[in-house]
């Protein structure tokens, strides 16, 4: 439900609204503040309810209409913010003008590699650092992290380049352990749907890059995105990764469709990560390019000194060479859709 004061009206009458609301057991959300206040209700409630509602806070001194949400996805609807929303990440702000690119091995190695591929990408001109201390892996026999001790070689990785750090967080246990070292907190595909890890990651105050499942439809991800909004954190990101399709010929298939439906829908910036989604790293400069050309207000690309080495995803990592190449290429295309890209090291 939106309730929309006329422009003007005094601050008692909007008190009283926001009075008989809560003693309908409701707690309203102010979507905007100026020219004229506008109040939202996201809780469910029933038909008769609503009608009920309806009657008695449009009689209210200084309401002008009441209307309900379009969508499902309440707070991650347009209809409850329609300016974008925009991050801070220290000298980042993604959903601004400048192009995000996080960049970084599927997992932490060693201290050794993964120092050597952030001086990398740092001058490079990388916005952001990304490994993984904690993997969900398909077998478990495969390499899955070193912990906290991956968690300190991230931290230290910043420390020496003044780059924000994004990794994953597997679990609601997790989640406080994640949050001491990281700046970005990491939802992946095989997590969209984990409600109580959602829940958490939303009662912390740092941002949330959700990634969209490998089965799931546009709706679940935004519908994903609302448990973490409820929670009072408004810092998410919605990341397209590609989706599982009868295609076998690359990893995933990459929804670019995604991006601007997501603009359309959402105020919240859109991210796309073009490494899991082709699986090869051939396919992901070209991709990351496409991305940048539908909307996407960051990129989210895997880099290891030497893939062939890798203990996870090497098939669809960059070479750092191949990474600065990359990035020249995104500049101006870009540029060329009136955004930018953060310069190389001179």
């Amino acid at each position: 439900m939106v309730i929309t004061m006329h422009e003007g009206c005094p601050k008692m009458e909007v008190a009283k609204v926001i009075s008989a609301l809560r003693d309908a057991g409701l707690e309203p959300r102010i979507i905007s503040p100026d020219p004229r206040v506008v109040l939202g209700v996201v809780e469910e409630i029933s038909q008769a309810e609503a009608k009920r509602l309806s009657r008695d806070i449009g009689g209210l001194p200084g309401v002008e209409e009441i209307t309900n949400f379009e969508k499902s996805w309440k707070l991650a609807s347009k209809s409850f913010r329609e300016q974008p929303t925009t991050i801070d990440l220290g000298s980042v702000t993604v959903g601004g003008p400048e192009v995000l690119v996080v960049g970084g091995p599927c997992a932490v190695e060693s201290r050794e590699n993964f120092l050597e591929t952030a001086a990398l990408l740092d001058r490079a001109g990388a916005g952001a650092l990304r490994g993984g201390a904690f993997k969900p892996r398909s077998s478990p026999y495969s390499f899955r992290g070193l912990g906290e001790e991956g968690l300190k070689i991230m931290a230290e990785a910043r420390e020496r380049t003044g780059l924000p750090i994004v990794t994953e967080v597997l679990s609601a246990s997790e989640v406080e352990l994640v949050a001491r070292y990281a700046d970005v907190l990491q939802i992946g595909t095989r997590n969209m749907q984990n409600f109580s890890l959602l829940e958490a990651v939303g009662d912390t105050d740092r941002p949330v890059l959700l990634k969209r499942g490998m089965m799931a439809s546009i709706k679940e991800l935004l519908l994903s995105a609302e448990y973490i909004l409820a929670r009072g954190n408004w810092q998410v990101m919605l990341c397209e990764r590609g989706i599982r399709t009868f295609e076998t010929e690359t990893r995933n298939t990459l929804d670019l469709s995604a991006v601007p439906l997501l603009k359309q829908y959402t105020h919240l910036p859109v991210v796309v990560d073009p490494s899991h989604a082709a699986g090869k790293r051939e396919l992901v400069p070209s991709l990351a390019l496409a991305a940048v050309a539908a909307g996407a207000d960051g990129i989210l690309v895997e880099v290891h000194p030497r893939p062939e080495e890798a203990l996870s995803d090497g098939r669809q990592s960059l070479e750092p060479s191949e990474f600065a190449a990359m990035m020249e290429r995104l500049r101006k295309v870009a540029s060329a859709v009136g955004r930018s890209v953060r310069e190389a090291a001179a």
